[in-house]
């Protein structure tokens, strides 16, 4: 990598360390080309700009120690030196998208940079970022500026690639070759990087292009361990900016009322301030999947809208979209054992003083938060409630060994 011109510039030594594989500085000296720059002192030229507000051409003695601490003071953040594409990394380790583990490579870098733009300021951020397959979403978070970048992969045979991609940014990326629904997130980072939960949230970010397999179990462990302050919400309100399916991003921000209103939309809304930042169309996307994708953002609130144990809360809303086209009370009925069904339906409903004409896509987050009290209230009760499964009494039934034991609970 040489400089054109007689002297080299700060401006273009700072281009050329940027761009440079190697990191190693070349210039024009006294009509020759030097070796790369040693302890020697040399001569370069550097523009400055003087009190009347036009530039100076000085010259300055420089040793290559005192070059490397200008470039650190000219950079604003971190840039990845060239590597290959992503698209070139893909042929060059034979990769292909398995479609058993609803993979999709994401190749366009403008795309990438956009989604990491929605996690907000990443520079020295601490960053996971959940399944990066050939590296598209990881280059874009580490030229953000990210201290620190966990990757964890369940696939091996992307670990290569994220290997290159660790070896051209020193110190800054670490990879985990493993299953994010079992990988211990609260391990992954410092303590000390944690803040109280009525603070500002950490400067942890969780990134993500999901497959879509693996997206709603993924947000709904990621759903409890924000009600229960666990995992990567050990550390505060840990932001995620994660891609699903623009159907499921359509259902985790639907409004009460709206058709796309579901189990994940309450769930979701109950705990976080969700946001469905844009749609990326399918076919940007290799292989290009038969659905568009959507970005979504999540920040955990101060308190949850509604107070009430994350399983227990799961069970009432499960059980009431079970039959998202009939009267809310048909799927609310499935919470309690055949024998005692109508007269302890009827109870929480006129408790909750919830209509039980309203459809399940009518229901408020206010309406699942008095329809959960009530039942919470029954099962302090009656405790066999809350362990009663509608789907294991049939399984009971089939079976022929009658009723679960709930079934037989009394006042």
């Amino acid at each position: 990598m040489y400089c054109k011109k007689k002297y080299c510039s700060l401006q273009a030594i700072t281009r050329y360390y940027i761009n440079s594989k190697t990191a190693v500085y070349y210039a024009y000296l006294k009509s020759y080309w030097l070796k790369p720059f040693s302890s020697s002192p040399y001569w370069i030229s550097v523009r400055q700009r003087d009190d009347e507000g036009g530039n100076s051409l000085t010259r300055l003695e420089c040793t290559l120690e005192t070059i490397n601490m200008a470039v650190a003071k000219k950079v604003a953040s971190f840039r990845l030196p060239p590597l290959p594409t992503v698209g070139e990394l893909i042929k060059l380790y034979n990769l292909r998208a398995e479609k058993q583990l609803s993979q999709n490579f994401l190749l366009d870098l403008r795309l990438t940079d956009k989604i990491v733009r929605q996690a907000g300021c990443l520079n020295n951020a601490h960053v996971c970022e959940v399944g990066p397959g050939p590296g598209g979403i990881t280059r874009s978070i580490l030229n953000a500026g990210a201290a620190d970048l966990l990757v964890v992969e369940k696939d091996s045979r992307f670990i290569p690639g994220l290997k290159l991609l660790s070896e051209a940014a020193p110190g800054k990326l670490r990879i985990v070759h493993g299953d994010i629904l079992t990988y211990r997130m609260d391990r992954g980072f410092p303590t000390d990087i944690s803040k109280p939960w009525d603070q500002e949230p950490p400067n942890l970010h969780i990134i993500g292009n999901l497959p879509f397999s693996v997206s709603t179990p993924l947000i709904i462990k990621w759903l409890e361990n924000v009600a229960n302050r666990t995992g990567p919400f050990a550390f505060g309100r840990t932001r995620l900016t994660l891609t699903f399916q623009k159907e499921v991003a359509e259902r985790l921000t639907a409004s009460t009322g709206s058709r796309q209103r579901s189990r994940l939309s309450i769930m979701a809304q109950y705990l976080c301030t969700v946001h469905n930042c844009f749609t990326i169309p399918g076919r940007a996307f290799v292989p290009k999947p038969e659905v568009d994708v959507g970005v979504v953002h999540f920040t955990p609130l101060l308190q949850p809208r509604i107070q009430q144990p994350f399983k227990l809360v799961e069970k009432v809303v499960r059980n009431v979209f079970q039959f998202r086209r009939k009267h809310c009370h048909k799927g609310l009925q499935k919470l309690f054992p055949e024998a005692r069904r109508a007269e302890l339906t009827q109870e929480m409903m006129q408790e909750a003083d919830v209509d039980p004409l309203l459809r399940p896509t009518e229901l408020s987050i206010p309406h699942i938060q008095a329809l959960a009290d009530a039942y919470a209230g029954l099962c302090r009760r009656e405790p066999g409630l809350l362990s009663y499964e509608f789907r294991e009494e049939l399984r009971l039934r089939r079976l022929g060994t009658g009723n679960s034991p709930a079934a037989d609970a009394r006042p």
